[in-house]
């Protein structure tokens, strides 16, 4: 047990301030300090530190506690963990001695930890000392790197005969199963045993913020044909979304300049830090997410991305734009001359040269969205003006400050005025059609959620065999399993089958509200997103997807067949159903909307039932503008509802018609 005594020599040395300012940004308020909390989603800050007291407090989900506390919650480990690592970070002294029992989760996590801090000490030490590790030392001579940055950044090598670090870590005494959960080891395919993850690779340790080793990068050497990089994969204790390389060096100086520089590679990152720039990161090999620039957003108000001038670097950049956008930073961009990086551009010109390009060079997003139109041609062309218009207000869209906002539509509309003549209200009314289409895309998002954690619940329920009460709004069980209507199953069908054009016709005349089952809705909605990607949604693609897909796909591929088969059985000729997709496509949407009018009827026959005077009038008009709408499809022909693709609509149209049904969908 570690004495009292101890503890409270740890709690005066430890900052509360400044170890809750590695997981919240902290303002000043009064005597105090406020952030939004780290223990439930909040907009507005009720999160505050009182140093005098040494504790924290949320007055919005009324978590409390102190500094020992708050690094239990954030980091996963137990009491005297907590202690230790404060202890570590605050130079007290703490006697090894026999620990309180941690919690079953606990120990997973400390033992996940401890395999990871092994497994950097046996790579750095392979690379000073193992003959097999002379081409990862002369990479990293060639870069100017001496053992002190080996040192500094725990760079090391993993032999390549693929046991070497089971077998050391197993020698120690260090339990497989943590080295497996750790992603370090994996069992072996031949049997019994396991081999290393990382064989054969330059090794960058990835840190928390607290400076713990969570994960590995493993950089190929020479000239194999093989992922240049490999990363750990998501463990208990490392979210790739939510880490960034090399924050536990640079936290500091980001406070300290209020600005953080974004760089792709972690050799950028190393060669910035040791040239004197060390308020810098990169994205841990991954793109950019939300939660990587919120951990950003904890230290520093402004954030500079650094990206390649490739495709795949620019495109990565005009998405951190967005999310950095939606975060509320302030973003600024930095080309580097054609064929250098940072890395290479400041070992060739050094700290001032850089410090003196991005004081000239870098540029507002606005700017930089504009500049790289420019050199694509897409100004010069008025089919694409339009365009790059809209994706610019598409990222002023994520601001969420209005008057900031209104400041960059001025903008635009200012540097508008040398390529295309528009009018400033014009662009207002832009901007208003794509925050519609963005909260329409969220409440979307929002609702094909809540229809998968139904599904989800139903199949849980059913699988328990135990009957649950139904929340609030939910249906109960035997409605959510009904059978799903053929005419639903049938446009899906159709569309994983007949591919992108199919799509275009479908979602001409339909949208996901037409679809009265869930799950239905929910793959609709899923092939819409694809589509809108340019990603796959074949029939062999959510064969492989994850449950509910692959049922449904079984599911609504029988619809295909059993009513050929019986009437083959009935007439003694085979009936193909889609001779005319098209053709099976129209009875398909007009059942759809005949059953979905009929739904609204009885809705809005239950509000007229329980509405008031004046509200009835109202009710009773959409009612007749309902019935009006089924009375014209259960009375027309199909051909006479919906024009063939290739009579009325070219397919230029349908897609015209498609991407107008996508942003108005209603």
């Amino acid at each position: 047990m570690i004495s009292d005594e101890k503890k409270e020599e740890v709690r005066a040395a430890a900052d509360i301030v400044e170890v809750v300012s590695d997981y919240v940004k902290l303002k000043r308020s009064g005597s105090g300090f406020v952030g939004l909390c780290p223990y439930h989603d909040e907009k507005t800050p009720s999160f505050n530190v009182t140093p005098r007291l040494e504790i924290f407090k949320c007055f919005g989900c009324g978590e409390s506690g102190d500094v020992f506390k708050f690094v239990m919650d954030q980091e996963g480990v137990g009491f005297t963990e907590a202690i230790r690592q404060l202890a570590d970070r605050y130079g007290v002294f703490i006697p090894e001695e026999d620990n309180d029992e941690p919690s079953e989760t606990t120990q997973l996590r400390e033992g996940i930890l401890h395999a990871l801090k092994f497994a950097g000490v046996f790579y750095y030490r392979n690379l000073i000392e193992n003959p097999e590790a002379e081409t990862a030392v002369k990479y990293l001579e060639d870069r100017g790197y001496n053992r002190a940055v080996y040192k500094k950044y725990g760079l090391g090598y993993a032999p390549s005969g693929g046991e070497e670090l089971w077998k050391a870590a197993k020698n120690a005494g260090i339990d497989e199963q943590y080295l497996v959960e750790a992603d370090l080891i994996k069992p072996s395919n031949r049997g019994s045993g396991y081999y290393d993850t990382f064989r054969g690779r330059l090794m960058f340790p990835i840190f928390n913020p607290t400076g713990k080793v969570i994960a590995f990068a493993g950089r190929v050497l020479g000239n194999e044909k093989t992922a240049k990089y490999i990363n750990s994969s998501q463990t208990k204790v490392y979210n790739k979304s939510e880490v960034v390389y090399g924050v536990n060096f640079a936290k500091n100086e980001i406070r300290k300049h209020k600005e953080v520089i974004l760089v792709e590679g972690y050799t950028d990152v190393i060669t910035l830090m040791e040239h004197g720039i060390r308020n810098v990161v990169a994205s841990s090999g991954t793109s950019l997410t939300p939660g990587q620039m919120k951990i950003l957003h904890r230290y520093g108000e402004r954030i500079l991305m650094i990206y390649d001038s490739d495709s795949a670097g620019q495109t990565a950049m005009k998405r951190g734009i967005n999310i950095a956008l939606a975060e509320g930073m302030e973003v600024e961009l930095l080309e580097l001359p054609e064929g250098q990086d940072p890395d290479s551009f400041v070992k060739q010109f050094g700290k001032e040269s850089f410090e003196d390009l991005k004081k000239e060079e870098a540029g507002d997003f606005v700017d930089f969205l504009l500049l790289k139109a420019g050199e694509e041609g897409r100004l010069d062309k008025p089919t694409e003006k339009p365009k790059v218009i809209t994706e610019i207000l598409e990222s002023i869209a994520n601001i969420k400050d209005s008057i900031q906002r209104q400041v960059y539509v001025q903008y635009l509309h200012q540097k508008m005025q040398k390529f295309q003549k528009v009018k400033e209200s014009d662009l207002y009314e832009q901007l208003e059609r794509v925050m519609n289409d963005k909260r329409w895309e969220e409440k979307r998002s929002e609702r094909r959620e809540e229809a998968r954690q139904r599904v989800q619940e139903n199949k849980d329920d059913a699988s328990s065999g135990e009957e649950q009460p139904p929340h609030p709004g939910q249906r109960t069980s035997a409605v959510a399993s009904r059978k799903k209507p053929h005419f639903e199953k049938e446009l899906i069908r159709l569309m994983i089958s007949y591919g992108r054009n199919m799509v275009e016709y479908v979602c001409s005349f339909t949208n996901a509200k037409l679809f009265e089952d869930d799950e239905l809705r929910v793959f609709y909605e899923d092939i819409i997103d694809r589509y809108k990607k340019e990603k796959d949604f074949s029939i062999n693609t959510y064969t492989g997807e994850d449950d509910p897909f692959p049922r449904l796909v079984g599911d609504v591929l029988l619809e295909q067949h059993t009513a050929s088969d019986r009437h083959e059985e009935k007439v003694g000729l085979k009936y193909e159903k889609d001779k005319n997709p098209y053709k099976t496509a129209k009875s398909s949407i007009r059942a759809a909307q005949i059953n979905f009018y009929k739904r609204k009827l009885n809705e809005l026959a239950d509000l007229i039932g329980s509405a008031k005077a004046d509200e009835r009038l109202e009710l009773m008009e959409r009612q007749k503008d309902v019935k009006s709408k089924l009375t014209r499809r259960e009375t027309s022909d199909p051909d006479d509802l919906y024009p063939d693709p290739e009579k009325g609509l070219s397919n230029e149209v349908n897609e015209k018609v498609f991407q107008y049904k996508m942003k108005n969908e209603k």
